[in-house]
């Protein structure tokens, strides 16, 4: 160390004694280091910093402060005490999307906060409060009394390309690093309309995901996924990874779903989920690897269909195999799923289906969720759950680890909802199911705003989704 110093100083030294003997050579020196930096610098523009230089200013850090139960000490159990509350700090990102301070966000960065704050780039912070929550989408939109906000430029994510640059931007760790300044990763496109239901204790349940090789860690989520010319393509939610750490497969939500959840949640304050009536077969023959029960290799086998809902008006039957909707190619349960997320209320799907060796074109009206009836649901009266235990698993060769197992359920809820006596709800929105009761306590939180929920049928993990009211 003190030979580094020493080398440093007699460097200084000799600079200042050639300054002093020639200011003329010191001011034309000067000016071609100028020069030098000049083109230094245009020569170290790149694609990727002119995407994060026009995002940057929209990325902001999302705090959260939320109190959870926590068991009473020993000592206050001693005098009777039974239980005390703690108050917990979050992190996350966001990015403006409204100049006026809409900011659009994950919903598990803000589940359960009672209090939000948003800083900007520049540090400062504004207490948020929460517009509207898309549980199902994992998506929350959040208003500063602000104007004039930098707004992030959204793109597409209809015509991603597998290898195109993918940067995502976010606060990692929170202020671990001393300021609110964004951090940048840049890795590529991985994969489009990732649809992974994972059997692994812990994993989550994502359909037609963006995959991005571009580290998203904790703190990220919430932030966009841009392209190399700054426009978003997505909004960073998940990872896969045995450690808790980016180990490059990341996870982001589609821009184009993401755009249309917080247009709602701006305009309505809830989400409107499209539902046309029907529900796919779900069996091993219509798992991703198998074959139909048509012996076709691709299309979803209409299961049934709800009486006097749009796809029985518009002659859907149960036995048929839709095998197109729109743009997408269906070829499994999961595919009609995500095309789900893109429908919009209020509009007509065009889709193709297959009957009797003929496609037919059918027009059907997308309309909003059914309501099931929410105290009968809650108070489990039409389902009946038992908690999986490992006798259980073992009994019935169900291969998800946790769960609710599906004892009994009314011809009501299985027509409209799916369920069927022996499936195993393994999670609802985003929440994992440890056990029956957390069945009804999501059911009772989230209920009027949505359910989807992910459950284990034949090896197979399938989705349905419903209100409350």
């Amino acid at each position: 160390m003190r030979l580094s110093i020493a080398r440093i100083s007699a460097a200084l030294a000799v600079v200042a004694c050639q300054g002093a003997s020639s200011s003329s050579s010191s001011a034309q020196s000067g000016a071609q280091r100028l020069e030098t930096t000049t083109s230094v610098d245009a020569s170290r523009r790149t694609a990727i910093t002119q995407a994060v230089a026009r995002v940057a200013p929209s990325v902001v850090t999302v705090q959260t402060q939320a109190v959870e139960q926590v068991p009473a000490d020993v000592f206050e159990q001693f005098f009777g005490g039974r239980s005390g509350q703690r108050s917990v700090a979050g992190l996350g990102s966001g990015f403006i999307v409204r100049e006026d301070g809409a900011i659009l966000t994950n919903a598990h960065v803000v589940a359960g906060a009672t209090r939000i704050s948003v800083a900007l780039k520049d540090g400062t912070s504004y207490p948020a409060r929460l517009v509207g929550i898309d549980e199902a989408n994992d998506l929350a939109v959040l208003k500063i009394n602000a104007k004039n906000l930098a707004v992030a430029p959204l793109g597409s994510s209809s015509d991603l390309m597998i290898g195109e640059w993918a940067i995502a931007i976010g606060n990692p760790y929170g202020f671990i690093l001393a300021n609110t300044e964004p951090s940048v990763t840049v890795g590529v496109v991985s994969g489009t309309g990732r649809n992974l239901a994972a059997q692994s204790e812990g994993s989550g349940v994502y359909v037609d995901m963006i995959q991005t090789d571009a580290s998203i860690n904790p703190g990220n989520s919430g932030g966009p996924l841009v392209n190399a010319v700054g426009e978003v393509i997505g909004v960073n939610s998940s990872i896969f990874s045995p450690s808790g750490g980016s180990v490059g497969i990341g996870f982001a939500i589609p821009i184009n779903r993401a755009r249309r959840v917080a247009e709602d949640l701006l305009a309505h304050g809830v989400v409107r989920h499209p539902w046309v009536g029907f529900q796919p077969q779900l069996s091993r023959s219509s798992s991703p690897s198998s074959p139909t029960a048509t012996g076709s290799t691709s299309g979803v086998v209409v299961g049934s269909v709800v009486p006097g809902s749009p796809a029985d008006r518009a002659g859907i039957r149960a036995g048929d195999v839709i095998v197109r909707s729109q743009n997408r190619t269906l070829h499994n349960p999961y595919d009609w799923y995500a095309e789900l997320l893109e429908l919009r209320v209020g509009q007509s799907d065009s889709i193709v289906v297959k009957r009797g060796g003929r496609e037919i074109p059918v027009s059907v009206s997308v309309a909003d969720l059914p309501d099931v009836n929410a105290p009968r649901v809650t108070v489990l009266r039409e389902i009946e759950l038992i908690t999986l235990t490992p006798a259980i698993r073992a009994q019935y060769q169900i291969q998800s680890p946790r769960g609710a197992l599906v004892n009994r359920v009314s011809d009501r809820v299985q027509q409209q909802i799916g369920l069927q006596s022996g499936d195993v709800i393994v999670q609802m929105n985003r929440t994992p199911i440890a056990n029956a009761e957390a069945v009804n306590r999501i059911l009772t939180t989230y209920g009027r705003g949505g359910i989807r929920m992910y459950f284990e049928r034949g090896g197979q993990i399938y989705a349905t989704e419903f209100s409350l009211q």
